[in-house]
């Protein structure tokens, strides 16, 4: 039989390997994301900025957070966030939705690489 001392010890080895590959399944955040975080949040559940929360984005339809107020131009875009329509928009998000409130653009390919990754781990 399992002494109390060895039992709590190993619920504490599974507890710190579960920490450990959660947190390995959220990157840490790119330098390219920091002019991002000047608008929008990341964390689950957290409110939203200027900007909607962007944890959990990836592959979900543009302009569907609820209690986020979007753009005519972004709802009426009919768009899903996948790694081609992020690529797109962050590249020029006036050119890909014109009208949409977004106004930085991130033109080096490897950044929004950066960026789409990032975004892709939050989930």
């Amino acid at each position: 039989m399992r002494s109390a001392a060895s039992l709590s010890l190993t619920l504490l080895a599974a507890g710190a390997a579960v920490i450990s590959s959660l947190s390995a399944r959220a990157q840490t955040a790119p330098p390219a994301f920091n002019a991002c975080r000047a608008c929008h949040t990341v964390q689950k559940d957290a409110k939203s900025g200027v900007g909607p929360n962007l944890h959990g984005v990836a592959g979900r339809p543009a302009a569907s957070l609820s209690g986020f107020t979007y753009s005519a131009a972004l709802k009426g875009a009919k768009l899903r966030w996948d790694d081609e329509t992020l690529s797109d928009y962050l590249a020029a998000p006036m050119k890909k939705v014109p009208g949409t409130r977004m106004p930085i653009a991130t033109p080096d390919p490897a950044k929004r690489a950066a960026i789409i990754a990032y975004l892709k781990s939050l989930k």
